[in-house]
């Protein structure tokens, strides 16, 4: 019987372990997150491969001018030990500029876990000419879900560029100037602070926080009770990219309202004039109600007109809950859930 008993601990043992896959980097080596990715991508090549977690301690992983670190592989969670400390950086060349060369990381896996970390893209852009694209996490890949990231850039912070992908940012930090979440597909935001920086090195200009181009989903862009905060930078919610961008502001507190002009979406399109763009429930930094009545919005495009109120009611609002919008993954359960086990591991590698 005892001999019994020993032969299920032992298999519990091997289950718990196979099903908890780890690879530790080590503190502030670039080459070792580089090796762990490499490894996580052969190890679970397999869409149906087991969660394995990429642990990595504080410390600056500086890429240089490295582009494009792809995670090919999948149900791979990145998982730092905080979001102020865990930082990894690039700095593409200026001659390197664009939205599809500069990607800090570019994900191509589904199911991808992204915790406690930052990413910074930190391309010249006061000095990258007319343009400075530099994005952080470029996202061709599927439920990707994102808790406690921090993301710092100027221009396509953050490019979803999946047409039909999802994904999921819960207390996170997108930073940026131009088109700074800018991309396909529908994701959600929640309780995520957005902060515009300087459009100019010496001051002045005006920011664009998102630039969705919607095409093959539902319902774009949702942010849901997420926070603005200006560096005394005026700025617009949302401009349609292409095709028929959908953006949503719901419980939106703004700490500087005053910078948000008065059309609140930009009125002149990229290449399309098929909006959907919409508020409610704004509020200022001591929680008072700041939403118009009414904003009629005209969005035009070399001649053509789409006049629309971008001001919805309390009951369509409500259409935009993440369990409407996610109704099967429902990807805040699965973040409570990864959240914790990602602690685990983490307190138990630090006690090492």
């Amino acid at each position: 019987m005892k001999h019994l008993k020993l032969l299920i601990l032992i298999a519990w043992l091997t289950v718990a372990y196979t099903t908890k896959a780890q690879i530790v980097v080590e503190a502030g080596n670039a080459e070792s997150l580089l090796n762990a990715i490499e490894r996580a991508n052969l190890q679970n090549a397999d869409t149906l491969s087991e969660r394995l977690f990429i642990l990595i301690p504080d410390g600056v992983y500086d890429l240089g001018e490295r582009v494009l670190t792809s995670i090919s592989g999948h149900n791979i969670a990145l998982v730092g030990q905080s979001m102020e400390g865990t930082i990894i950086v690039n700095a593409p060349k200026v001659e390197n500029e664009g939205i599809s060369t500069t990607a800090t990381l570019l994900n191509r896996g589904h199911h991808t876990y992204v915790q406690d970390l930052t990413l910074k893209n930190a391309l010249d852009y006061y000095h990258s000419g007319a343009a400075g694209r530099a994005v952080c996490w470029q996202d061709k890949g599927d439920s990707t879900i994102f808790k406690h990231v921090r993301m710092l850039s100027y221009q396509d912070t953050y490019y979803s560029n999946n047409e039909h992908g999802h994904s999921y940012f819960e207390d996170s930090e997108i930073h940026g100037t131009v088109d700074f979440i800018c991309g396909a597909g529908d994701v959600f935001f929640y309780h995520c602070l957005l902060v515009m920086e300087k459009r100019r090195q010496n001051g002045g200009g005006r920011d664009i926080i998102a630039a969705p181009r919607t095409s093959k989903t539902d319902w774009g862009y949702v942010f849901s009770h997420c926070t603005i905060r200006s560096n005394n930078t005026d700025f617009v919610y949302a401009r349609g990219w292409r095709e028929q961008p959908h953006c949503t502001w719901l419980y939106t507190t703004i700490e500087q309202p005053e910078h948000l002009q008065s059309s609140r979406f930009e009125p002149r399109g990229m290449r399309t004039i098929q909006s959907r763009f919409q508020e409610y429930g704004t509020m200022d930094a001591h929680g008072r109600n700041i939403t118009p009545k009414s904003n009629v919005a005209t969005f035009t495009l070399n001649g053509e007109k789409n006049t629309t109120e971008t001001i919805i009611t309390k009951k369509e609002a409500e259409r935009y809950a993440l369990k409407n919008v996610y109704s099967q993954w429902r990807p805040d359960k699965k973040t409570r859930t990864l959240q914790k086990q990602s602690a685990r591991m983490m307190k138990r590698y630090l006690k090492l």
